[in-house]
C-alpha cells in the first residue's frame, strides 16, 4: 500500500502559536531545522552543552543559545538533533529530568525510540520528522524556495495533536514544499539502517573496494581501476536518482546495457541477496543495534581501526593524486568531522 503524502495544504504553522521551539544540538541537522523554523517565523531556541564548539556559530547566526536542560525548560515542543549513540547519556542527563506534561519529543531518526535506548514518559508527545537527506540541502533548498522529501512518524500521541505537530514542524523546515510521507518509528529505523548497511554505504563502499583491487591485481593501472570503478560512479548515480534505473538505462550505450543485464545479476545473486537478509535480520532483531552501542561504551576501538585500516587503501592515495588533477571538481576535506553538538 503506498505511503500517505502529505503537501502544504496538510500543515499549520498556527500549531506553533505562542510555542517555543528548542533545537538540541548544532551540526548538520540542527541548524538547518533551527534556520528553517526561525525563517518561518517560529520561536527557535537552541540547546547545547557547556562547552560546545557550536555556542559561537548560533549565536552568531543570531539564536538564543542555552544549555541543553534550560532548554528543554523552556520549551513546548524539542527536536532531539543529537547522534544516535550520544541521545542516552544526554536524555537521561539533561531532557528527562526537565520535561513535563504535555510537551513534545522530535526525533530526525528513529532508532534511539524504536530500540528502547531511550523510554520517555507516557504523558508527552513524540513524533519523528525525517528529512530525506543532509542538512546542508535541507538548507540550501529551503533558502532557494523548495524543499527535501521528508517522514514523520508517531510514537505517542498524549495531546492528540501529536501528528499536527509533526507536520507543522515538516512544513517550517520547507519538507512540505514537496512531499512528506507518513511512516512508523520501526519502518523508518529498519529500512534505513538496511539502506545504509547493504547498499547506500557498506554495499557501495565494498563493491567499489573490490572492483578497484580486480583491476588491479590483474594488472591494470590503478588510475584506470579508480576511473571506472569509482570516479564515474557519480555519472550514474546522477542518471539514477533523476530518472531511476530505467531512465539510466536509456541514457547509456547498448553494451553498456547488454553488460549490466547480463552480469550484474552475477555480482549480486542468490548469495548475495541471502547475505542481505541475513543483515535485515540482525538490524530487525537489535542484534546490530546492541553490537553497535557496545563499540560506543568500550570507546569504539574497532571502530576506528577499520576506519584508519580503510584510508590506508590504495584507491584513497590514487583518488587524492587524480582529483588533484581537476581544478574544476568541488574539493572537501571531511576527514574527522564528526556531527556537531
Amino acid at each position: 500500500m503506498p505511503a500517505k503524502v502529505y503537501k502544504d495544504k496538510d500543515a499549520d504553522l498556527g500549531v506553533f502559536a505562542n510555542k517555543i521551539l528548542a533545537v538540541l544540538g548544532y551540526g548538520s541537522q540542527g541548524h538547518a531545522h533551527a534556520l528553517n523554523l526561525r525563517d518561518s517565523g517560529c520561536r527557535v531556541i537552541v540547546g547545547l552543552y557547556p562547552g560546545s564548539k557550536s555556542r559561537r556559530i548560533a549565536e552568531k547566526h543570531g539564536f538564543l543559545v542555552v544549555d541543553t536542560a534550560e532548554a528543554v525548560r523552556r520549551a513546548d515542543v524539542i527536536l532531539v538533533g543529537l547522534p544516535d549513540m550520544k541521545q542516552p547519556e544526554v536524555y537521561e542527563r539533561d531532557i528527562a529530568p526537565n520535561l513535563s506534561k504535555g510537551k513534545c519529543l522530535i526525533f530526525v531518526h528513529g532508532l534511539a525510540i524504536h530500540f528502547g535506548l531511550i523510554k520517555p514518559p507516557k504523558d508527552i508527545d513524540v513524533v519523528m520528522v525525517a528529512p530525506k537527506g543532509p542538512g546542508h540541502l535541507l538548507r540550501s533548498l529551503f533558502v532557494d524556495g523548495k524543499g527535501l522529501p521528508a517522514l514523520i512518524a508517531v510514537s505517542q500521541d498524549k495531546t492528540k495533536q501529536a501528528k499536527k505537530i509533526a507536520l507543522a514542524w515538516a512544513k517550517g523546515i520547507g519538507s512540505t514544499r514537496t512531499a512528506v510521507l507518513q511512516t512508523t518509528f520501526r519502518e523508518e529505523t529498519e529500512t534505513d539502517l538496511f539502506g545504509e548497511q547493504a547498499v547506500l554505504c557498506g554495499g557501495a563502499s565494498a563493491l567499489i573496494r573490490a572492483g578497484f583491487e580486480t583491476l588491479v591485481e590483474a594488472g591494470y593501472q590503478p588510475e584506470m581501476a579508480y576511473f571506472e570503478c569509482l570516479h564515474e560512479l557519480k555519472l550514474i548515480c546522477d542518471l539514477i536518482y533523476e530518472s531511476g534505473i530505467a531512465g539510466m538505462r536509456f541514457s547509456i550505450s547498448e553494451t553498456a546495457k547488454y553488460g549490466d543485464l547480463t552480469r550484474g545479476p552475477r555480482i549480486v545473486d542468490r548469495r548475495t541477496r541471502a547475505e542481505m537478509k541475513k543483515i535485515l535480520g540482525e538490524i530487525q532483531s537489535g542484534k546490530f543495534t546492541r553490537e553497535w552501542v557496545a563499540e560506543y561504551k568500550s570507546g569504539l576501538k574497532n571502530y576506528r581501526r577499520m576506519l584508519a585500516a580503510d584510508a590506508k587503501h590504495p584507491i584513497e592515495k590514487t583518488g587524492e593524486r587524480l582529483r588533484s588533477l581537476m581544478p574544476w571538481m568541488t574539493k572537501k576535506n571531511i576527514k574527522g568531522v564528526q556531527a556537531a553538538y
